[in-house]
């Protein structure tokens, strides 16, 4: 009864995963630049807003899991970074691969279909924290020179600012805004995953054993350094179920596209893109059997 319970959470993200494969592979048109795009500056800025709009977690807890956020991501960057020197790899290639996982396409759905919306508000935390850090730490580490300038163009950070007013003030949206923000919000997540599944069709796939290695590497790593803060900053089940799973997804697609742009082992990522997203079909429902 339980592992149908976990299956029902788990499939449907892979089936929807599977809808874009099968549609790229068919040969039908899908511009995944634009899409990304539609998601990156509309849907998820409403998707969160929205969130807010109608969950309020204590500011107390949204501070928690945003401070928690960023804790699990400098662990995962440190223990990424020893890993990778101990396996004599470039962290350059491979470290905002094992760092950043796969936050938006893969983990909130999964959050939403395993916590409800009052999981979702904590799983777009640990999305906004991570976002921000692969904008600005990942590609840097890419691209091997740090831009400042670059949060300046994050669509989610004024997104971010409003759900917290909306929090701390305690404030409602209009209802024709709220409507609207939340109309636009609902596009986020099925667009998320069909661009996902078009992604995987489109990637190379490229020594496996590399691959498997640093997909354990990232669902390890991510899935350790989530339970161990969360333990430690004495989060509540449903913020603790957030995290791990958030810290536990798979490589992110965006790792293949800032390797790919910079000359960074981008075969190898692409590799670890696919293989760690498949491994999560295995992994994610022993996660959810335990923080459930």
């Amino acid at each position: 009864m339980i592992l149908a319970q976990l299956l029902d959470i788990v499939v449907p993200v892979f089936l929807c995963i599977a809808a874009g494969f099968v549609w790229a592979r068919s040969k039908l048109a899908f511009d995944n630049a634009f899409v990304t795009q539609l998601v990156m500056y509309i849907g998820t800025p409403c998707l969160l807003v929205a969130t807010f709009d109608k969950v309020r977690p204590e500011p107390e807890a949204f501070a928690q899991i945003a401070l928690a956020s960023l804790s699990a991501f400098v662990a995962m960057g440190l223990l990424a970074w020893a890993a990778l020197r101990l396996l004599r790899l470039d962290p350059r290639d491979f470290l905002p691969a094992l760092t950043f996982p796969n936050t938006g396409n893969m983990g909130l759905p999964l959050v939403l279909f395993a916590f409800g919306p009052a999981g979702l508000a904590f799983g777009i935390v640990v999305f906004a924290v991570s976002a921000v850090g692969h904008f600005t730490v990942g590609i840097s580490v890419s691209r091997g020179a740090f831009r400042p300038r670059e949060l300046l163009t994050l669509p989610i950070l004024p997104a971010l600012a409003v759900g917290i007013l909306l929090v701390l003030l305690d404030l409602r949206l209009p209802l024709v805004v709220g409507r609207a923000v939340e109309l636009l919000g609902n596009l986020t997540i099925p667009l998320m995953l069909l661009a996902l599944g078009v992604s995987l069709a489109r990637l190379p796939l490229r020594g496996l054993g590399r691959a498997a290695l640093l997909s354990l590497l990232r669902i390890g790593i991510g899935a350790g350094s989530g339970a161990a803060v969360a333990w430690a900053f004495g989060l509540g089940p449903l913020a603790t179920g957030a995290l791990v799973l958030q810290c536990a997804m798979p490589i992110a697609v965006y790792s293949y596209l800032f390797a790919e742009r910079y000359g960074r082992a981008s075969g190898d990522v692409a590799g670890g893109v696919i293989v760690s997203t498949l491994m999560t079909l295995a992994v994610a429902p022993l996660l959810l059997l335990v923080l459930q």
